[in-house]
């Protein structure tokens, strides 16, 4: 069976996302704006992308080798509030152990693009934007955020599923994505599913 077949049944995606990434370094990038290759999002449906997306792969330009073994099956859950905020609440198992943390977004003006809410984190918190660049609603998404940090800007682009399987044709366009932002295969995190019920 091809490496693309067993991505496609969902058996050992994991597997095949490692062997894609020992590929050669992913070089070059653009500003990050609405990345180039990816169209600005004519409309938003935040009704259909609220629910639950599995986290299949995140790049992060802080992430190294050795933050790898850190990151475990993490689910997100996105509940759609009346002001058309988001509620995010993150899940993440670590053994036996449920990890929870919680935030919410505030839509701007542009479709799927919204802003990390600060009120009441205090004066000189990091100020974080959020663009969904790409989804179906029913199986995949892409997300840019940008974050400035006291002392360095943070980029990260997340893998997004609503279930753990995974087409080679959204894997492309994850890479793709990384590769407008400048961001290498060092930089890339999976989860760990050992353990917790996912393999």
């Amino acid at each position: 069976m091809s490496l693309w077949s067993l991505v496609a049944v969902g058996m050992g995606p994991w597997w095949a996302l490692w062997l894609i990434l020992t590929l050669p370094q992913i070089l070059g990038g653009q500003n990050p704006t609405m990345p180039q290759g990816f169209s600005q999002m004519a409309s938003f449906q935040s009704d259909k992308f609220q629910g639950e997306w599995f986290v299949l792969g995140l790049a992060d330009n802080t992430y190294k080798r050795e933050h790898r073994p850190l990151l475990h099956s993490f689910i997100t859950l996105f509940k759609l509030r009346d002001n058309s905020e988001f509620q995010v609440t993150n899940f993440m198992t670590r053994g036996k152990h449920c990890s929870t943390w919680s935030y919410t977004l505030i839509p701007t003006n542009k479709p799927g693009q919204f802003t990390r809410d600060n009120r009441g984190s205090g004066p000189g918190a990091d100020k974080e934007n959020i663009q969904v660049i790409e989804t179906d609603y029913v199986k995949f998404a892409l997300v840019l955020s940008l974050r400035q940090a006291s002392n360095q800007n943070i980029t990260r682009v997340s893998l997004l599923g609503r279930d753990w399987k995974i087409t080679h044709k959204t894997i492309d366009r994850f890479i793709c994505l990384t590769k407008t932002q400048n961001l290498t295969k060092n930089n890339f995190l999976f989860p760990d599913l050992t353990g917790n019920g996912f393999v």
